[in-house]
């Protein structure tokens, strides 16, 4: 593991150290004011009690309000009375999985939900993202990545929630790329067919903004995780596979032959509109 940061002298809180929770590093250095400025509320799903208060504990040395639920059905009524802000939830749980319990979330609300397991099957990977979880993160692994994946996730979130631009600005908004199939309206955040809008999750939305931004430009995996998922490090790059996969089904004439959105073989992706 990887050795404990200063912070600021309170190693030695109960909880803090890594012979509580195998499965966790120690928490890193508590952020500046400024990344502090307002509260997130995180709901922790784990039905496994060192690590989930561990995790609630280093949580709220970051700056978070961090609410523990031990099973499936206990993290959904806590979701519906809390209105968390994002929710770390556990694959393996009792009572409801951790599959069903991201599935009644996504159905309700579009709040940020990242899985967290044990399992190191890609399956296991795909389905969560496939019913709608925004990021995993496979056990062991460190607080620094989880508060990086979690910081990332309210970054994106602050950014698409700037007020919107108003007067000439608003007139001179760009008009939507046409793409063959769909069109993109990058202003308002959309996918449209036939001028209806098409459901997208909002990841792969913000990597195909991102690339039509960045055309004929070829990106690794692990540039794409630290551009559009807001990772400073090497990343679980199957999860920019994944999300490309949804797009090319949506954009692409032939998703197994795509045109529009290329593999570059042995470097990663690129968009050409040529």
């Amino acid at each position: 593991m990887v050795a404990a940061e200063d912070n600021g002298g309170r190693s030695g809180r109960p909880g803090q150290s890594s012979e509580r929770s195998p499965t966790v590093n120690q928490p890193l250095t508590t952020p500046p004011d400024d990344e502090r400025r307002m509260a997130r509320t995180i709901l922790v799903v784990d039905d496994e009690a060192t690590l989930r208060e561990t995790l609630v504990e280093a949580l709220e040395l970051e700056g978070f309000r961090a609410i523990p639920a031990a099973d499936g059905r206990e993290a959904l009524a806590k979701f519906r009375s809390e209105h968390p802000d994002l929710v770390l939830l556990d694959l393996m749980l009792p009572e409801l999985s951790g599959v069903e319990v991201c599935r009644i979330l996504r159905a309700e609300s579009a709040v940020p939900i990242v899985m967290l397991t044990a399992r190191d099957s890609e399956v296991d990977k795909v389905v969560g993202l496939e019913l709608g979880a925004d990021d995993y993160v496979t056990k062991p692994f460190s607080l620094r990545e989880l508060t990086a994946r979690i910081r990332g996730i309210f970054r994106r979130q602050d950014r698409l929630a700037e007020p919107a631009a108003e007067g000439p600005a608003a007139a001179a908004a760009p008009r939507p790329v046409d793409l063959g199939r769909v069109q993109v309206d990058l202003a308002g955040h959309r996918l449209l067919r036939d001028g209806k809008p098409v459901p997208v999750k909002p990841k792969a939305f913000e990597l195909l903004a991102f690339l039509l931004r960045n055309p004929g430009r070829v990106f690794t995996r692990d540039q794409l995780l630290e551009h559009v998922w807001g990772y400073d490090y090497a990343g679980e790059t199957r999860t920019v596979d994944v999300h490309v996969h949804w797009l090319r089904v949506e954009v692409e004439a032939d998703p197994a032959d795509p045109v529009l959105l290329q593999t570059v073989r042995g470097v990663g992706y690129v968009l050409r509109r040529d």
